[in-house]
């Protein structure tokens, strides 16, 4: 050994350069020694272990793959010839760095070589040994050479005697706060603390100012730690803006050592490598020979075999710094190969075998550069969360591919499933061309061509950075994404085909979603779908049809350019349930106009004339047509009812006119005009103001309706609502067809032919068949008289059978009935349209499903939990109604609950719609519309879940009725058209068993390719829960009373609770019921969270005195 005294680093540079010559010199005239490698073990998973493994394949090798428990169905075993299970019992990452089981399983098996990909123990100095003490080689450095370049500051220190420039640091690792302190008073600010002993951003924290020091250096101590075994750092000072260049060398075992040029990898977030390109662009040559002429010198200066790299930082003048060695393949490597057309992996394992680089034909005066390439990582990775990996099945999986494109991956098929024990990338795509926007161009037409379903994926992500000018430019550094936040506007995935699938699946395995228990299926025939579509009232539109109500009226505009279009408006609560601020009802009329809405029927259910006046001006401030709508009950004719009397409507007319309204209405939801009550009051109304317009519109419940409105016609009306004939009578209007003949060749002659009205009907005829299963006559087969005496609404009447048979009331409709005129009358006798109508309906259930009389309700009305709706009509949350409030009633039922004054919307603040626009904005992307504002704020449930149906299954409105309701057939094939141009062809092939899970996998053929989607078996989940109940006998427990959802818990587990006290809300078909608490004393335990379904007498909490 020759012994150097302490001398300048230029000296000892040029003392090796000569030592380095004569020592290449002597090995040219060695006798090669060759050793043919027969098998390769790939110590690693993924990507890596394929490439490998396709290499030694190339070069006739066997191979041989290790896996871990939680890889039994990965890729990389079943590529390799031979597969070995390691690491039984440990964790997943634990496993693939158990060195005695890999060694193990190599000598056992007659292994020649490891190859340690990248990662897992690919730069662990002990694993190189472990092998050649084995007597197996490593394919890669030596082990003395792989432990100095793995520790940073031996690294260093080697750089600096190799003349290689590098960032001011420590010399060592510290091992206190106040080493960083005196640092960083020595050098200044930026600093960047580093983990000693390992990469990959891990341990890496930059320090700007002093008050950030010591939070910095202990987040980074604790990091390295974690994740190396060891907290040790080093500290160097902090290059702004640089750019992150490194070189790829190649050795042998006889001093040869060769670059194969540079990549640029600054392209990084949080210190990792997201896209790499090589050359680097816009590089200047002598800075590249700088680099690579330094990179050889360093490798030559510790006797370097095999592939590696030597990193670079380089600051905005020109100034390069070594930052370390990575003694191992990189990822990136490919593009390596695509612009020298070396094959990296056969050049490792041919070295390993004892070739000199010149016998491999690798000598540098022959490594050229040929075009430009790039890498994109696609990751399982979320950009719009910060990254955030997903995992999942991967239900589709289509790559791109063409001229010019190269794949690496390992576990991208449909049906394979992403863990989350591994790292994230899914997929190395590698694109080369002539110059860098030639290989961009190819790069983004490649994941363009990307189809991937089931997790999310960065692809939107690299497709901004492909489109970004500052990154074709080539002049791209470390702070490019946070410099660029425009990269995460990302383009939504659309994935329609798919959602719909899903959609379709679902239906299948859990059938139609009938609001009835009935077994009726849609008929099989299809209508002929006339060209126009169909309105819908505006939240069915959401929950029911699961579309927008705002595109289906644009659409319609479109159709019908010249049609005038009606819409109901309720006063203040414009199309809910609910008051909502004034400038919410003035924004909706405003929006509705815009979108082609032209006569708004404003009403208020109990025909409160301040709501009525304000949705009157709304309407008119928008330019619509004012229709006011007075709200008919009881009976005009007969004498004996006094309450809503004939006296009664003419003054509230008047009042209506006098506010300016173009037309009246009268709006009989019941149905309970009889032809004489007709006459009188249209009559009246026509002689009081001969010059409006009158339109009536009722229900044909009790069968007269024909009669009423053609009584109402001879009166003066000039409009009245009518059903075709096919969707006519019971609950629905009356007859088209019979006004249009009973009226022919009279003075009411309507002009229609009725030969058009039979044709309109026998559309709707076969239509109605499709939606059987929730058609009222599955239940009712006939009107019903007895509405003159209940007076529920026509359309509640419908809704009040489905939602007694959904509580199991279905046997006690009658008693429903009786005890709605009975909640009537205890509520004081009410104007009954929505959402007064739905007060009484909710509250006659209630006295039902708990079996209260009148008298009973009146007699415990303070410790009744009533139904939401219930109290909140007696708080005044809907108006005030005609003749006020009933007493004691009301006061027993509110006790101390604050009352509302005057008109309710009166008292709210004004919404603000920026800020709304911004929580919708911020909960479902860009992509919201003037339109879903106004949706969110009619109906924020109703438009969430909407949003949520939309972003699981799509837009579902291209599909037809019979499959939107009852999903296809087994092996029926069909059509969906998406978009002019783009058609779907479906044909169901199969429903799977029930998993562990609760799922059922469903099988189509999607376009002539095998998909599947699994879907939760709702029926059979619900089989599989258990849910105690309340034993009516134990005082303290509170059984649910009624089945429905749990909205809100409002108590604790022990706290104390006063007898009245809310505990929980539950929602069942719309209406809310406040639970409330029977007895004082401290909640023992809640059985029940936010979400839980419940059926009747289902266990929530248990109170103990």
């Amino acid at each position: 050994m020759l012994r150097f005294s302490h001398r300048s680093a230029l000296g000892l540079l040029a003392i090796r350069r000569v030592w380095s010559m004569t020592r290449s010199a002597h090995t040219a005239s060695q006798t090669l020694e060759y050793k043919p490698i027969k098998k390769v073990m790939v110590a690693n998973r993924g990507e890596i272990a394929i490439r490998v493994f396709r290499a030694c394949t190339e070069l006739g090798i066997r191979t041989v793959a290790v896996y871990s428990e939680q890889d039994t169905g990965q890729m990389h075993r079943q590529k390799a010839d031979e597969a070995y299970l390691i690491g039984k019992g440990l964790l997943p990452v634990a496993a693939y760095l158990h060195i005695p089981d890999i060694i193990k399983v190599a000598k056992e098996n007659d292994v020649d070589a490891i190859h340690p990909g990248y990662g897992f123990l690919s730069e662990r100095a002990d694993f190189a040994q472990a092998c050649v003490d084995a007597g197996v080689r490593f394919i890669g450095p030596t082990p003395d050479v792989v432990r100095k370049m793995g520790d940073k500051v031996e690294a260093r220190s080697i750089a600096i005697s190799a003349g290689v420039p590098v960032v001011p640091g420590t010399d060592a690792p510290i091992s206190s706060l106040q080493e960083a302190q005196e640092f960083s008073n020595s050098y200044g600010f930026p600093i960047i603390f580093k983990a000693a002993y390992g990469g990959g951003g891990r341990g890496m924290r930059v320090v700007r100012e002093y008050e950030e020091l010591e939070e910095n250096y202990q987040r980074a101590y604790s990091e390295a730690l974690a994740a190396f075994g060891n907290g040790a750092l080093f500290v160097e000072k902090f290059i702004e803006k640089p750019r992150h260049i490194e070189v790829q060398i190649l050795g042998d075992k006889y001093g040869n050592v060769i670059h194969l040029y540079e990549r640029d990898c600054s392209i990084q977030r949080r210190h990792q490598k997201v896209v790499e390109i090589a050359p680097a662009a816009q590089l200047d040559p002598h800075l590249r020979d700088r680099l690579t002429a330094d990179s050889v010198n360093l490798a030559r200066q510790v006797g370097y075999e095999n592939a590696g790299t030597v990193e670079f930082l380089v600051d905005k003048h020109g100034k390069h710094y070594f930052i370390e060695v990575n003694s191992r393949l990189q990822v990136e490597h490919t593009v390596t190969e695509e612009i020298t057309d070396v094959d990296l992996v056969h050049a490792q394992l041919r070295v390993c075998e004892g070739r000199s680089l010149p016998e491999l034909g690798l000598k540098q005066d022959k490594i050229r550069i040929n075009g430009y390439a790039i890498q994109c990582r696609v990751t399982t990775e979320d950009p719009a969360r910060g990254f955030q990996p997903d995992t999942g099945r991967l239900e589709v999986f289509r790559s791109g591919e063409g001229m010019g494109i190269r794949l690496d991956s390992a576990s991208a098929f449909q049906g394979a499933v992403i863990s989350p024990h591994y790292d994230s990338l899914l997929v190395k795509v590698i694109a080369s061309g002539k110059d860098l926007p030639a290989a961009s161009a190819k790069m983004s037409r490649a994941l363009a061509e990307f189809r991937v379903r089931g997790v999310k994926t960065n692809i939107p992500f690299l497709q901004n950075v492909l489109s970004n000018n500052q990154f074709l430019n080539g002049t791209v550094d470390t702070q490019f994404i946070d410099e660029n936040p425009d990269l995460f506007n990302l383009k939504p995935v659309q994935n329609r085909a798919q959602k719909l699938l899903h959609y379709l699946g679902h239906v299948m395995v859990n059938g139609p979603t009938t609001p009835i228990p009935v077994k009726a299926k849609p008929s099989p025939i299809d209508p002929v779908i006339p060209p126009v579509p169909l309105g819908a009232t505006f939240d069915v539109a959401m929950r029911f049809l699961c579309e927008c109500p705002w595109k289906r009226l644009q659409e319609l505009r479109a159709l019908m350019p010249n049609v005038p279009f009606q819409m109901l408006l309720r006063g203040a609560n414009a199309v809910g349930y609910t008051n909502y601020p004034d400038n919410a009802v003035f924004k909706f009329c405003e929006v509705a106009k815009e979108n082609g809405m032209d006569i708004f029927r404003v009403f208020d259910s109990l025909n409160y004339l301040p709501n009525m006046l304000l949705g009157m001006e709304a309407a008119g401030a928008a330019g619509g047509v004012v229709e006011a709508a007075i709200s008919y009950t009881g009976d005009v004719s007969d004498p004996t009812r006094q309450k809503y009397s004939l006296d009664y409507y003419l003054k509230l007319a008047d009042e209506l006119v006098k506010a300016g309204t173009h037309i009246l209405c009268i709006k009989d939801m019941a149905g309970l005009l009889k032809p004489d009550s007709g006459r009188l009051l249209v009559g009246a109304l026509r002689d009081r103001f001969p010059n409006v317009p009158i339109h009536v519109h009722t229900h044909d419940t009790a069968g007269a309706g024909v009669a009423a409105m053609l009584a109402c016609a001879e009166a003066g009306a000039d409009i009245v609502d009518v059903a075709v004939d096919s969707m006519a009578g019971m609950t629905s209007q009356p007859s088209m067809g019979a006004i249009v003949a009973c009226t022919k060749g009279t003075k009411l002659n309507t002009g229609i032919s009725l030969e058009k009205v039979f044709d309109y009907s026998e559309y709707w005829e076969v239509t109605r068949g499709l939606y059987a299963p929730f058609d009222c006559t599955a239940t009712m087969k006939s009107g019903n008289a007895d509405v003159y005496e209940n007076e529920i609404p026509g359309g509640q009447y419908t809704n009040l059978h489905f939602q007694a048979h959904s509580m199991g009331l279905g046997n006690k409709f009658k008693e429903v009935k009786k005890a709605y005129a009975e909640a009537n009358k205890l509520l004081g006798d009410l104007i009954k349209v929505t959402p007064s109508s739905k007060i009484v309906g909710d509250l006659a259930q209630f006295m039902v499903q708990n079996s209260l009389t009148r008298a009973e309700v009146e007699e415990r009305a303070d410790e009744l939990s009533f139904p939401l709706s219930v109290v909140e009509f007696l708080q005044g949350h809907i108006g005030i109604p005609h003749g006020g409030f009933p007493e004691p009633f009301r006061s027993k039922v509110l006790k101390s609950l604050p009352r509302v004054e005057g008109r309710p919307g009166a008292s709210l603040p004004p919404m603000d719609f920026q800020v709304l626009e911004k929580q919708l904005r911020d909960a479902h992307g860009d992509e919201i519309t003037p339109e879903d504002v106004m949706s969110a704020a009619m109906y924020p449930k109703v438009f969430q879940e909407f949003k949520e149906f939309t972003r699981t299954f799509g837009p579902v409105d291209c599909l037809d009725t019979r499959l939107f309701l009852d999903g296809p057939k087994i092996a029926e094939e069909f059509e969906v058209e998406l978009e002019r141009g783009k058609t779907l062809h479906i044909k169901a092939l199969a429903l799977g068993d029930l998993n562990k899970a609760g799922q059922r996998e469903v099988f189509f053929e999607l376009n002539g390719q095998l998909r599947s989607v699994l879907v939760k078996d709702t029926v059979a989940m619900k089989e599989m829960h258990f849910h105690p109940k309340a034993l009516k006998d134990v005082r303290g427990q509170i059984g649910a009373p009624m089945p429905g959802k749990v909205v809100e818990v409002k108590v604790k587990q022990g706290q104390q609770v006063e007898k009245g006290q809310p505990l929980c809300v539950l929602s069942a078909m719309k209406m809310e019921t406040v639970v409330n608490s029977p007895l004082s004393g401290t909640v023992a335990k809640i059985y029940v969270t936010a979400d839980s379904t419940l059926e009747g007498d289902d266990l929530i909490l248990e109170i103990t005195e």
